[in-house]
């Protein structure tokens, strides 16, 4: 027995030794490492980050996924000694809340990228734009119409919307804040008796997070659900019986930012990241293949979105988003606890 106890813990000083090795090399080495904060599901991590490791040999890049939320307050926490370098994706409004987290930063690209979409901010480099959609499962609605919000308050649909605590999930917020707009018609604040009766048809479900509402409409779980168009736009692509709705009262296109951690360990390397997030390459094959558009403006429309221009675009207020995000979260818990 004694000789096992003895084995195991020359196993684990060994191993102890190993890891700590490999993390103070990690920390103490230069010019070969990426860390990347991302809360992107890896089908579109991946492709990316092959590409830019073929076209930057020798820079390791480790990925940290999380959801948005998670993910600042990690930066946050880290601020005196940062172990990321890149935040990559995320709620725009959430993350300018806290841009004195990040570094200033004008991508070599910034030049070709839309008007719409330029960091003028210093530190938020935007890299993809992406709208709120209703993903409706074909084979559960059937004849049952669903065109916009209004559509989802049929009883025949109580209980059977996927739709994610705003609080937790970056998209169900957004969609929040859409549908405030939306249906207050341009008023937020008018908004809120439509949110009273969605909730009500809601039936008591809410889900924790953005996977969970396309999986759950995807898998047949729920006939519709209120989500990002990309995470309904791979399950259109890969042929399962589900559709995108662009709501007809309005659709808010948000744009996605790639940010630069403030002292971060790597800075060279999260600079030719971001430079290459928003490349004519990687904007190509993320309009070509990852189901989200391009802020470029020399790239043609993705040829698998619905063109921007069939969509009933409209507008929300950033800075009355941003003041208003907790008094809204607290409005909706309290509407959604109360039914």
């Amino acid at each position: 027995m004694k000789k096992i106890i003895l084995i195991c813990s020359a196993l684990f000083l060994s191993l102890f030794l190993f890891y700590s090795c490999s993390s103070n090399e990690s920390d103490t080495r230069s010019g070969n490492s990426l860390v990347i904060y991302c809360p992107h599901p890896l089908e579109f991590i991946n492709p990316l980050v092959d590409d830019f490791k073929a076209k930057n040999l020798g820079i390791n890049v480790d990925i940290i996924a999380a959801g948005t939320g998670e993910l600042i307050k990690r930066v946050e926490s880290e601020k005196d000694n940062p172990l990321g370098d890149v935040l990559w994706g995320g709620s725009l409004n959430l993350i300018r809340n806290k841009i004195d987290l990040f570094e200033n930063y004008t991508s070599t690209n910034e030049p070709n990228i839309d008007d719409a979409y330029k960091n003028t901010e210093g530190p938020l480099t935007r890299f993809t734009t992406m709208p709120s959609v209703i993903m409706v499962n074909t084979n559960l609605a059937r004849n049952i119409k669903i065109e916009g919000y209004e559509d989802l308050l049929n009883p025949a649909l109580k209980g059977k919307i996927a739709f994610a605590d705003p609080s937790a999930s970056s998209s169900s917020f957004e969609h929040l804040g859409n549908m405030l707009y939306a249906m207050g018609k341009g008023d937020p604040e008018k908004g809120w008796d439509y949110v009273k009766k969605l909730c009500a048809n809601l039936n008591g479900k809410l889900l924790s997070g953005s996977s969970a509402v396309y999986k759950g409409v995807a898998d047949g779980e729920y006939t519709v659900g209120l989500t990002f168009e990309e995470g309904g736009a791979n399950y259109v692509s890969a042929g399962s019986p589900v559709k995108l709705v662009y709501m007809k009262e309005g659709v808010v296109f948000k744009a996605d930012p790639i940010c630069i951690i403030k002292n971060a360990k790597n800075l060279e390397n999260a600079k030719k990241f971001v430079d290459y997030a928003t490349s004519y390459d990687a904007q190509k094959t993320i309009n070509d293949k990852l189901n989200r558009r391009s802020v470029r403006s020399d790239l043609p429309p993705s040829s698998i979105l619905q063109s921007i221009d069939t969509i009933n675009v409209i507008t929300d207020n950033d800075t009355v988003v941003d003041q208003n995000k907790q008094k809204w979260l607290n409005k909706f818990k309290d509407i959604f606890t109360s039914i």
